[in-house]
């Protein structure tokens, strides 16, 4: 049976592709790619994740999107939990902040698994829809958790980020004839198409040949770490998403890049279609992250596979006891060919003399960090 499809009222995708239609007027008939990823994503009220669609489930019959790793088991919160606890006492702090909070899954199972050693748990996240669903899951917690929409000046503590960085714009390149051009977004008989301008933008990695090649570069994800960098006065900092290290990322294989689209459980690359209706990612480029945390002050405390931090901390103690249905989950967290090699484990501390970070070995990274290859 073919499960329902579930999609965003006509009216609301309309009035979302007016104001993008605006947008590029306003601009002179073009605007660059993450202007037009940030305006499908995030227009107050219209866009993906600004809107009331649902976007987290297990299946498609649900009317969701995709799932993340809370969603498909507690026991990659719990898991988590270990690492953080770990680097809370290890820095002396006592609060975690969550960027992009999701359905809340995370936030529960964190909360629950580290209990008094939090006394403080501060989610940010911009969707007003996103943070209605998540006080309400997390209730029981009450002033323990709060949501701000911007960062204060000063922070302290553990920070978590599930997924976050592959939602944040990027800006697309395309080389033809060995010139690199910047790929944006133009109107043509009420449709938007790309439009490419000549520009003095290229990878940070060479890409060997010449051969028509399309990618993406992260300027927003890596000025979301440097400012992490500013304003984090103690603490770790650990980001978990799909990506590679630069080498791999802009591989001359690679040539038509990473952008992709989900929409009821499902891909597909055209992100200028049914925009409002559907989630616009890109892979990560860990290496570009790495070296955004460490000129800005951070030092890297490890990088490995999601599979391998889950099992340097401890996801599969009990396991043997565990009902069926929950080893499958978790052996879709870990198993290489689901999320356990594509997605990866990033971490940063905050180093000072009262907290040298070289004194205390992360244990999510105890076994198979790849931080050399980065």
């Amino acid at each position: 049976m073919t499960p329902p499809t579930l999609t965003t009222p006509p009216s609301l995708t309309s009035a979302l592709a007016g104001r993008i239609r605006e947008a590029i007027a306003a601009a002179g008939g073009w605007i660059s790619f993450d202007r037009f990823m940030a305006l499908a994503l995030y227009t107050p009220g219209l866009g993906y994740y600004a809107n009331s669609s649902r976007k987290f489930g297990l299946m498609p019959g649900s009317g969701s999107d995709f799932v993340t790793a809370p969603e498909l088991s507690p026991r990659f919160g719990q898991a988590l939990a270990r690492q953080v606890g770990q680097a809370l006492q290890a820095t002396a702090t006592d609060e975690v902040w969550e960027f992009g909070a999701g359905s809340g899954a995370l936030a529960q199972q964190l909360l629950g698994a580290l209990g008094p050693q939090v006394t403080r748990y501060t989610i940010v996240d911009l969707s007003g829809t996103l943070q209605a669903r998540q006080r309400e899951r997390l209730a029981t917690w009450g002033d323990r958790v709060r949501w701000v929409s911007e960062l204060p000046a000063h922070m302290q503590g553990a920070v978590v980020g599930n997924e976050v960085l592959d939602a944040m714009p990027v800006q697309l390149l395309v080389r033809r004839d060995g010139a690199w051009f910047e790929r944006g977004v133009a109107v043509h008989e009420d449709r938007f198409v790309h439009a490419d301008q000549p520009t003095a933008l290229h990878p940070p990695y060479d890409v060997p040949d010449s051969h028509a090649y399309l990618t993406e570069i992260h300027p927003q994800a890596e000025a979301f770490v440097a400012t992490l960098a500013d304003r984090l006065q103690a603490g770790a900092v650990f980001l978990m998403d799909y990506g590679f290290p630069e080498h791999e990322y802009y591989h001359p294989q690679r040539a038509m890049g990473t952008l992709m689209c989900h929409r009821g459980h499902r891909v597909d690359a055209d992100a200028l279609q049914d925009v409002g209706e559907k989630d616009i990612t890109a892979h990560v480029n860990f290496s570009g992250i790495a070296l955004a945390g460490q000129e800005s002050g951070l030092q890297v405390l490890g990088y490995t596979s999601q599979a391998r931090f889950l099992l340097n901390c401890g996801v599969l103690d009990g396991m043997e006891d565990a009902p069926l249905a929950e080893r499958v989950m978790v052996q879709k967290l870990v198993n290489e060919h689901e999320m356990g090699e594509l997605f990866k484990v990033i971490a940063f501390v905050v180093d000072s003399p009262e907290q040298p970070w070289s004194q205390w070995q992360a244990m999510g990274f105890a076994q198979g960090d790849r931080t050399h290859t980065l």
